[in-house]
């Protein structure tokens, strides 16, 4: 396969040379300096997902024996990141960016305490996100089929400024690899590039980088040297072509990033509607490479789906939501709401401008309405809040209604409590539950209360202030503002009113 594209279902079986499993070299030591970050280029995400993670995740699924990761610029986070990621995984430090090929050195370093190193090591990076296992493993297996010493992965290419040139002969075979920077005129027109990511024969490779030197522009120690140093021994080195130039691409720089997210966006959605979910505009529409969702989901213009959300058969999510870890049932709807790490049930109704925050479970058939935050509230199967409500640490039992702009006071400034409201409860409109207070099934609370104590089952609290009214205060306090005239105009007529009615009385008399 040394000249031709390999198709995604043309992918070879990793496995059928029956050979042991490899080692994987990840190298992430690079400074990423055009990110002008703070944080390490390898920990900004693509598709809600470290860049990181995909190399790793793409290099775990070949089963290899051992995986290394070179780390270097920013390591104390990229290390942190990897003991949340990939605990699996060696480490080696590379102090001095001196090269790919003195990064390699330090990879293999770390598997020194082996007795002996596997029989193929594969090398790749940690900024090719779109790097599928699938693709690792045809590599490997052409590179077994061929029994080369080395195999590059190749990409032809439209624009190949920046990249390292792959140089075959009049056989096609791979004579050498040109960077850039030290290729002339003719070597900077061929368009097929490296990718930078290779299965070598491990003895070849420790061989060829004890022969590495530093006579080239960069001043660095090149590991595609080591393709030369082996085609001069005698030994084969395989170009693999893989179609998808994409699967090649690493990012530098934030512009670079965004193109990324957008293709990878693009690809997910366009799996999605082949799978029967309707988005109705893909330009705005958002989903994480982590998001389950079922046939015939409906998401609508604005939607952001995040990390592990999943979204059941018949929904209905948008326009304008986004949802992160969100379960949603079967033929709910949400609309123009936020949520994190919640539960809504199926049939059940959210939004709009509702704020779903951690530990909201939202019954089947249940309503969270318009204005609506909730945090830590188990809402019931048919149960309502429609509007203008606060609902913080909470349990709402089946088919209770809580009227608007009803507060769960769940914090005093030193503890917060719960409040418990049974079945079929209503709670009249402009009511403060201040927790912890318990509400019977069947309990009524009139609107405007502020319930401090338990309400009874079928009981009515009220806890509210005795109206009364103080005649003429406007027109003492207020005098001379636009309220004192009203209020003035008003009595006046009121009372030409009643001085008409009294006249009309005594012409009848």
């Amino acid at each position: 396969m040394s000249g031709q594209p390999v198709e995604d279902d043309e992918l070879a079986d990793p496995n059928k040379a029956n050979a042991a499993p490899p080692a994987v070299v990840v190298l992430a030591a690079g400074g990423g300096t055009r990110m002008k970050s703070a944080r390490s280029k390898l920990l900004h995400e693509i598709g809600g997902h470290s860049m990181l993670s995909y190399a790793l995740a793409a290099a775990t699924e070949i089963q290899p024996q051992h995986i290394v990761v070179v780390v270097g610029h920013q390591r104390d986070q990229v290390q942190a990141h990897l003991a949340e990621i990939a605990p699996h995984v060696r480490t080696a430090v590379q102090d001095q960016q001196l090269g790919t090929g003195h990064a390699v050195q330090c990879g293999l370093a770390a598997l020194a305490d082996l007795e002996r190193l596997p029989s193929e090591i594969v090398v790749t990076y940690g900024d090719v996100p779109m790097l599928t296992s699938e693709t690792l493993a045809a590599l490997l297996a052409d590179h077994r089929a061929q029994r080369a010493a080395v195999t590059v992965l190749t990409a032809v290419v439209a624009d190949p400024t920046g990249y390292g040139r792959v140089v075959r002969d009049a056989d096609g075979f791979l004579t050498h690899i040109v960077e850039h920077r030290d290729a002339d005129e003719e070597i900077r027109a061929i368009t097929e590039i490296n990718s930078g990511i290779y299965v070598f024969d491990s003895a070849v490779l420790s061989a060829g980088l004890d022969q590495l030197g530093t006579d080239n522009a960069q001043g660095e120690l090149y590991l595609t040297d080591v393709l030369s140093i082996a085609r001069t021994s005698g030994r084969l080195v395989a170009g693999h072509v893989i179609a998808d130039s994409w699967q090649t691409e690493g990012i530098n720089d934030r512009i670079q990033l965004a193109a990324m997210n957008a293709e990878m966006n693009r690809r997910v959605l366009r799996r999605w509607m082949q799978a029967g979910v309707t988005i109705l505009d893909p330009a705005t529409t958002w989903v994480h490479a982590s998001v389950d969702l079922a046939p015939d989901v409906t998401l609508l213009p604005g939607t952001s789906l995040e990390g592990a959300t999943s979204v059941a058969t018949g929904a209905t999510i948008g326009p304008e939501v986004t949802l992160v870890d969100v379960e949603v049932g079967a033929d709910a709807t949400v609309i123009r709401s936020h949520g994190s790490l919640s539960v809504i049930g199926t049939g059940a109704s959210v939004g709009p401008y509702a704020y779903l925050r951690p530990g909201t479970r939202l019954g089947a058939g249940g309503k969270i309405g318009t204005f609506v935050e909730t945090k830590n509230a188990r809402i019931a199967d048919g149960a309502k809040v429609p509007h203008q409500t606060y609902v913080g640490d909470a349990e709402i039992g089946r088919s209770a209604n809580i009227g608007a702009g009803v507060i769960f006071a769940n914090y005093d400034g030193a503890t917060k409590s719960t409040t418990v409201v049974g079945d079929c409860v209503f709670v009249g409109s402009n009511s403060v539950l201040a927790a912890p207070v318990r509400l019977g099934d069947g309990a009524f609370v009139a609107a405007g209360s502020t319930i401090t104590g338990d309400v009874g089952p079928g009981d009515l609290g009220v806890a509210r202030g005795q109206q009364r009214n103080i005649g003429g205060w406007v027109l003492r306090k207020r005098a001379g503002t636009k309220i004192a005239t009203a209020a003035q105009q008003a009595l006046d007529a009121q009372a030409a009113g009643t001085q008409e009615n009294s006249s009309t009385e005594g012409s009848e008399r």
